[in-house]
């Protein structure tokens, strides 16, 4: 079985009516967060790690099994079921610097949460510190580095695309997932096909 899940810190760009949107999009979406999410089952987020770090907890074992994690700026076009079937440790090729990982989709393999997990508890703030300039930055510098995955480009070729890169004349034929990275976020975008807030 793979989980569905999102991550929430709430703070000034996010909060639980985020989640709700992606929900409504995603069912059976689960959320680890600092806050409830009406509606939404919820797991705790269990450490303090600001922002983006909170993905971490993503390998932590707060949620058994494979996941398929999505980004809360995400727009589902299509069926999920070829992502959640693909088995393998998956990640996105960052749109702009293919050489780079892109955290905002993934597919988590139960089997790999561990190293992940224990390489980044082993010294938290050291990898929050070291991952807090380009090109090494976020919480993508420290999976770039600790892990392998392979890309959802080559995966499933034109299934996941950015807003930014790839849907300004249109949406792609055969695109099932959108990625907003960065400004705008789909709900300050204008167009028909991005659900309402």
């Amino acid at each position: 079985m793979v989980t569905k899940v999102c991550v929430l810190r709430a703070g000034k760009e996010y909060g639980p009516q985020h989640v709700q949107w992606l929900a409504r999009q995603v069912p059976g979406l689960v959320c680890l967060s600092d806050v409830a999410v009406p509606g939404v089952p919820t797991v705790p987020l269990r450490t303090g790690w600001p922002g983006w770090w909170a993905k971490l907890e993503l390998f932590g074992g707060a949620i058994d099994g494979d996941l398929l994690y999505l980004d809360l700026d995400t727009v589902v076009l299509g069926d999920l079921a070829p992502l959640q079937s693909v088995g393998r440790t998956t990640a996105l090729r960052d749109f702009y610097h293919p050489g780079l990982v892109g955290s905002g989709l993934m597919y988590i393999a139960e089997a790999d949460k561990s190293a992940v997990w224990d390489a980044f508890t082993a010294d938290p703030a050291g990898h929050m510190a070291r991952c807090s300039k380009w090109p090494r930055w976020g919480d993508q510098g420290f999976l770039q580095e600790y892990m392998p995955a392979q890309r959802w480009q080559d995966v499933l070729p034109g299934a996941v695309v950015s807003y930014k890169a790839h849907c300004r004349r249109g949406i792609p034929s055969g695109a099932r997932v959108v990625c907003f990275h960065g400004k705008p976020r789909p709900w300050e975008a204008r167009e028909n096909w991005i659900p309402k807030l």
